[in-house]
């Protein structure tokens, strides 16, 4: 049995949690697409979501190995727009080819209960996300603010396309509500 001391040692923490978390977190992801009640649409984008736990995975292991594990001082100003710059043209380009699931993309009332307004926030929203990411790299540039070059795109993508589901809503449901009935 480990001394009750082991669990103070950040070091040991440090080294040991974010593996063990890493691990689980790709078993989560692997185990989504079989629970899902809409698991037959996962065929259709299957490569681009084994892509991204893959992508997403090696994210958390640079991070891990580069910043902790191996002591790199490498700043994270320059480090992190350039991550998740990277992982945000990703989820980008899975975007685009996500069809609609209870799990993975712009999952707001509107794009569940549509298919039509899934495909079109999607669309908007790959592309919004591939810019996000954009900007996220410029923040290299931006020393002790580069964080704000990460943050604030990502916040304003995700406001405009959860308030753009609902306007493609609204206007699809307008218009089936205003054709002539025969």
């Amino acid at each position: 049995m480990l001394p009750v001391r082991w669990m103070d040692n950040s070091k040991v923490l440090g080294h040991v949690l974010p593996p063990l978390l890493m691990a689980g977190l790709v078993a989560l992801l692997i185990v989504v697409p079989g629970i899902d009640p809409l698991r037959k649409n996962y065929e259709k984008f299957m490569p681009y979501y084994d892509g991204f736990i893959l992508f997403f995975e090696l994210f958390l292991f640079i991070i891990q190995i580069l910043l902790w594990a191996l002591g790199f001082s490498i700043s994270p100003n320059l480090l992190f727009p350039i991550l998740f710059g990277l992982l945000f043209i990703y989820i980008g380009i899975l975007l685009e080819h996500a069809e609609q699931n209870w799990f993975v993309g712009i999952r707001t009332p509107w794009t569940l209960s549509s298919r039509t307004v899934w495909k079109k926030t999607h669309e908007r929203g790959g592309l919004l996300f591939k810019l996000a990411g954009i900007l996220s790299f410029a923040g290299i540039l931006a020393g002790p603010s580069a964080i704000w070059f990460v943050i604030i795109p990502i916040l304003g993508v995700t406001a405009y396309t959860i308030v753009y589901s609902y306007l493609e809503f609204e206007k699809e449901r307008r218009s089936a509500g205003s054709s002539p009935s025969r």
